[in-house]
Formats: C-alpha cells, sequence, structure tokens
C-alpha cells in the first residue's frame, strides 16, 4: 500500500508539473520590462513571451502582438520554444505511459513485474521532460540576466524575470520530483535460490522382523 501511495504521489505531482509546462509556454509574462533609471514611464507594462510581446496600459488595456516571423527571432527564443513544446510532448506520453503502470489501474494485473515497470519508463520520461523544461528556462533566464548587466544594453531597454519563467521553474521542479518518485516503484530483483534436493526415501520394510 506504501508503494501505490508514492506511485499515486508522483504521477499527481508530475501531471501538475507537466500543466504548470502549458501554463509557462502559453503566458507571455516570460520576461517584463524593468522599470531601472531615471525618466521611466510607469504608466504602461511591456512584457514578452515565446509567443508574442504585450503591453498593458494603466487603465487596463492591454495590446499584444504576435512575432511574425520564425527566422527574425533570436536563437534562444527559439530553442527555447523548441525545448518546452518537447517537455510538453514527452510529458503526454509519460501520462499515458505512466497511468498503465499504476496499481490503482486494472492494466496488465496478471503481470506485476511488467506493470511496475512501465510506471518506472513513465517515470523516466517525466524526469527527461522535466530537464528539457529546466534546460529551456534556465537558458532564457540566463539571457536576461546577460542583457540586463550587458553596459551596450541602454536603460529603457532592460527586461527581468517575468512570472511565467518563475512558472516554468516550479513545473519542472514538479515533474522531476513526480517522475523521481515513480521510478521509486522499481520492481525488485528475486534472488534465486538452487532448488533443494530431495532427501532419499527409506526403502519399504519387507514385514519380516529379525530379532
Amino acid at each position: 500500500m506504501a508503494n501505490a501511495g508514492l506511485q499515486l504521489l508522483g504521477f499527481i505531482l508530475a501531471f501538475l508539473g507537466w500543466i504548470g509546462c502549458i501554463v509557462s509556454t502559453a503566458l507571455p509574462q516570460w520576461k517584463i520590462y524593468s522599470y531601472a533609471g531615471d525618466n521611466i514611464v510607469t504608466a504602461q507594462a511591456i512584457y514578452e513571451g515565446l509567443w508574442m510581446s504585450c503591453v498593458s496600459q494603466s487603465t487596463g488595456q492591454i495590446q499584444c502582438k504576435v512575432f511574425d516571423s520564425l527566422l527574425n527571432l533570436s536563437s534562444t527564443l527559439q530553442a527555447t520554444r523548441a525545448l518546452m513544446v518537447i517537455g510538453i510532448l514527452l510529458g503526454l506520453i509519460a501520462i499515458f505511459v505512466a497511468t498503465i503502470g499504476m496499481k490503482c489501474m486494472k492494466c496488465l494485473e496478471d503481470d506485476e513485474v511488467q506493470k511496475m515497470r512501465m510506471a518506472v519508463i513513465g517515470g523516466v520520461i517525466f524526469l527527461i521532460a522535466g530537464l528539457a523544461v529546466l534546460v529551456a528556462t534556465a537558458w532564457y533566464g540566463n539571457r536576461i540576466v546577460q542583457e540586463f548587466y550587458d553596459p551596450m544594453t541602454p536603460v529603457n531597454a532592460r527586461y527581468e524575470f517575468g512570472q511565467a519563467l518563475f512558472t516554468g521553474w516550479a513545473a519542472a521542479s514538479l515533474c522531476l520530483l513526480g517522475g523521481a518518485l515513480l521510478c521509486c516503484s522499481c520492481p525488485r530483483k528475486t534472488t534465486s535460490y538452487p532448488t533443494p534436493r530431495p532427501y532419499p526415501k527409506p526403502a519399504p520394510s519387507s514385514g519380516k522382523d529379525y530379532v
């Protein structure tokens, strides 16, 4: 029962991490305009994501523009897009594989070892998905830091970390933790002992007793 509970906890954490990956990819607040320096207009908020850039006015009006050309984007943005999409697709595959290996499901009930292996495979795929998302968010965040401290970057063109970036880091952590818990259900190797040799049976009595 403890192993089944560990499996269920790992699956729930990994599933929540996968949902967080989708939310992080869709949100436009990957980097937010930094209000550093003098003569900065705070009546509007500027932020960019993987797919669009938006401007939010103090009146509540939001205007967004989708990035037109894929080839015109930076290599960091293209790689981050690819890694996030790969992480989401791997997470979807891991959900189906891990569901088959869950003890609360009736799939592969006749073969318990194979069922546990499916759960482990699902956990490994979750780990790979979490690593892909972690690399994507860390790469994008490192690029923001480099541009912020670059003396060639104008003060009015500097950005800071956005909410979507923190969401991506949390989602990657949940996927890694959930995948690790699923991998803990790895079937243990049973020690094989040699079959004991049967003792020789006593010879049947002839029915005659000698004194």
